[in-house]
């Protein structure tokens, strides 16, 4: 997670599942070799027809249709956050936080991966989106103990630090980032009620601008989620992290960073699920 004030054992992990847009999948489908024949003539029939109608699956596909930023020429490229598909998908927000997760050991990752993106993100550096995202997140209870203390640790030094000013807005030509990216969720404990999940994350912070100070960088950390539930939903009642694990640093080049803000401004965010 980024660097925020303190408020994640290689096991046995469930495969995140990815979901393949409507048109691919049809087209790899349809792209499969057809079964040889003994006439030469009607095999490249077969195969013009299925390459033609491989194209028209895939144009399908690549037009639009789900909800996430298909219209770029319409929206200016601006980010967009692009939500789940499949059986059950998440339709519930609040306070532009993922609400609304089903009462399931899925459902219970699902919470936690996203309660974790609300709680990484640049929101919680200032003091009314905080306490928006900490009501949406955890128990009442949970809530009205953390805001207090988390109000006292994101203080006017720290934010400082980090090259903030008192309300936690960066300095004019520069971008303050802060952001979470879940690599995958494990359930610790599940019962009638309550759960604990543990998530594995990447994060970016820092301040994008030529004359920063604090470059955006990298962190690996386990965020662990004591979650209850409330009878609509899974909460946070208690969590607390730990470093790593973090893997070998490859040999990419920096990016610049005027790249690095123009990359986080134009790629939204995703809503998680298992």
């Amino acid at each position: 997670m980024p660097t925020h004030p303190s408020h994640h054992d290689p096991g046995d992990a469930t495969a995140t599942r990815t979901r393949l847009p409507e048109g691919e999948s049809a087209a790899l489908a349809a792209g499969r070799r057809p079964s040889r024949t003994s006439r030469p003539m009607v095999t490249v029939v077969g195969v013009v027809v299925l390459l033609i109608a491989a194209l028209a699956f895939a144009t399908r596909g690549s037009s639009g249709g789900g909800t996430g930023s298909g219209g770029d020429s319409d929206k200016g490229g601006q980010a967009a956050p692009t939500a789940p598909t499949g059986v059950r998908p998440v339709s519930g927000n609040t306070g532009g936080v993922a609400t609304g997760f089903p009462k399931t050991e899925q459902g219970a990752q699902s919470a936690a991966a996203n309660y974790a993106v609300a709680l990484g993100g640049d929101g919680m550096f200032k003091t009314n989106t905080r306490h928006t995202i900490i009501d949406s997140v955890y128990t009442e209870e949970a809530a009205a103990k953390l805001k207090p203390t988390q109000d006292q640790a994101y203080s006017r030094d720290f934010l400082g630090k980090l090259g903030l000013d008192a309300n936690g807005n960066p300095p004019s030509g520069m971008s303050f980032i802060s952001r979470t990216i879940p690599v995958g969720t494990k359930v610790e404990q599940y019962g009638t009620d309550t759960a604990t999940v543990s998530v594995w994350y990447t994060g970016l912070i820092g301040m994008a601008g030529n004359s920063s100070t604090d470059p955006v960088h990298t962190n690996w950390m386990t965020w662990t989620f004591n979650l209850v539930w409330t009878g609509s939903d899974w909460k946070v009642a208690s969590d607390s992290q730990k470093n790593g694990p973090a893997p070998v640093p490859g040999d990419d080049t920096a990016a610049t960073a005027a790249d690095i803000a123009k990359a986080v401004s134009q790629y939204g965010g995703f809503t998680y699920a298992r």
